[in-house]
């Protein structure tokens, strides 16, 4: 039998902080850890031994960064553990540098344009599997720049649902083509930033946001 998820939550707000409790608690996943500031995170985290950690962007006592700060020690202290950041800003450089190692299991979503429950729930189980869950909007944020501009405006459009986490077949879905025109666009993207292709979603994700770290 598949042990439940255990699950760390560091976000100020206690009404929403109850409220994601909750929600976890009714997916199955079993919370041992709830807090509002990241104060001694990697004793707290190392203490209570998470699958994954939640946290918010601005905690006090600034509310600037501490939180991503907090996610970025935790991926550096304790690499097992998988990392989602639920935030109401796109903070670019950090984005960057929390994607940046090529390991997976990291997400990034804005709380303000989460359309379901459902979808928190189901991006701490993909973050936990290894995989990348990151807000669209953050994605666009990510890949636009001058650096892009050797693509077609449809490779752009592959580039953007690729760093999304989406397969090929999703890809072709999306954009009403076929899963071969995908391929093209992928090899296409790949020659021009000078990226090799990997066999897997997440892979490709990080490999894109690898190159947008070092350019």
């Amino acid at each position: 039998m598949t042990e439940p998820l255990r699950i760390v939550l560091i976000e100020d707000s206690m009404l929403l902080r109850e409220g994601l409790v909750r929600l976890f608690d009714e997916a199955g996943y079993v919370m041992v850890g709830s807090y509002g500031d990241a104060v001694d995170v990697v004793a707290r985290v190392r203490e209570a031994a998470p699958d994954v950690v939640v946290t918010d962007v601005r905690l006090p006592p600034t509310f600037r960064d501490e939180g991503v700060r907090a996610a970025l020690e935790l991926r550096r202290a304790l690499p097992g553990v998988a990392v989602l950041v639920l935030s109401q800003y796109v903070e670019t450089v950090y984005a960057h540098e929390l994607l940046a190692d090529e390991r997976g299991g990291v997400g990034y979503l804005l709380k303000d344009r989460i359309a379901s429950l459902d979808e928190v729930t189901e991006a701490v189980r993909r973050v936990h599997e290894g995989g990348t869950v990151l807000d669209p909007l953050v994605v666009k944020r990510l890949v636009s720049g001058d650096r892009f501009g050797a693509l077609t405006p449809r490779e752009r459009e592959v580039l953007q649902l690729i760093a999304e986490g989406r397969s090929n077949a999703s890809i072709a879905e999306h954009l009403v083509i076929g899963v071969g025109a995908v391929e093209k666009n992928v090899s296409a993207i790949f020659t021009k930033l000078g990226l090799a292709e990997s066999a897997s979603d997440h892979r490709r994700v990080l490999a894109v946001l690898a190159y947008l770290q070092r350019s």
